[in-house]
């Protein structure tokens, strides 16, 4: 996808919306969207992500876990449109202020602080609330449908699972599966890069396609992931500190790191 994609067909909706601004195409996390960052002299930025319609596409449940986010009075992107012309699904989302937690000049230990108050609190949620079921036996359902529709990219494994295939890694995800879970509402995909912050605090969750009810280990894990990527192995065991009880349970952290080969 070019820095501009106008040639996939922009809907003339988003068109007349995004008129006047420049586009600015955004590396940081791994998204299957294209996703830019629009500017303007004088308007508010915006971000826009395009992705090929189809049966894996995350376009509509990230608007519809964003809208119902926001519901919750939790910060977040505001949807400002949701089209799907030419093959492609386009969502137009206000910016979030300041930096994610990756790339902010802030901190290690007020890194890992904003990170155990963010998800700390997006836990605390009444799971009753949430029409989002990420719980196992939709989330292995779901990783068995992408890896017989050929979406699991195998040479993007961890390190410790490199050269094996995805159904030998899917034998050992359903061998493994965890016997309790402890619901909570997760992100889903809780890596430094998903959390903003700004004026030395929580400024908001991006790239919530994946929110749902499951075990709250689902976003510790890949926390932790992050953690140990972006900052350090050091900083692990601080963070879950700041988290603060119940105490982690190594074997479900290993499993939704597992889990989170298939998505």
């Amino acid at each position: 996808m070019s820095s501009r994609p106008a040639e996939t067909g922009l809907p003339n909706g988003l068109r007349q919306l995004v008129s006047g601004y420049r586009w600015h195409r955004q590396t940081i996390g791994q998204s299957q969207a294209g996703v830019f960052r629009l500017a303007a002299d004088g308007r508010p930025a915006l971000f826009l992500k395009c992705e090929r319609s189809g049966p894996f596409a995350e376009l509509a449940d990230e608007a519809a876990r964003l809208r119902w986010l926001t519901g919750q009075g939790v910060a977040c992107p505001d949807v400002i449109a949701l089209e799907s012309h030419a093959g492609y699904d386009w969502l137009l989302m206000s910016a979030v202020a300041g930096e994610d937690l990756a790339s902010a000049a802030i901190d290690q230990a007020d890194v890992i602080g904003i990170m155990a108050s963010a998800l700390r609190d997006l836990h605390a949620i009444d799971i009753r609330s949430c029409p989002f079921d990420h719980r196992l036996i939709r989330r292995i359902a779901a990783a068995r449908a992408r890896m017989e529709g050929g979406q699991v990219d195998e040479s993007d494994f961890d390190e410790e699972r490199q050269g094996r295939t995805a159904a030998e890694v899917f034998a050992e995800l359903e061998a493994l599966r965890p016997a309790t879970e402890d619901l909570v509402v997760t992100h889903g995909d809780a890596c430094l890069p998903n959390v903003m912050t700004a004026g030395g605090g929580f400024s908001g969750f991006i790239d919530c396609g994946r929110l749902g009810v499951a075990d709250r280990h689902q976003d510790l894990a890949l926390a932790c992931w992050s953690i140990r990527y972006n900052l350090g192995q050091v900083w692990i065991e601080p963070f879950l500190k700041r988290y603060e009880p119940p105490e982690t349970e190594p074997a479900k952290l290993s499993w939704y790191r597992l889990l989170d080969e298939f998505f």
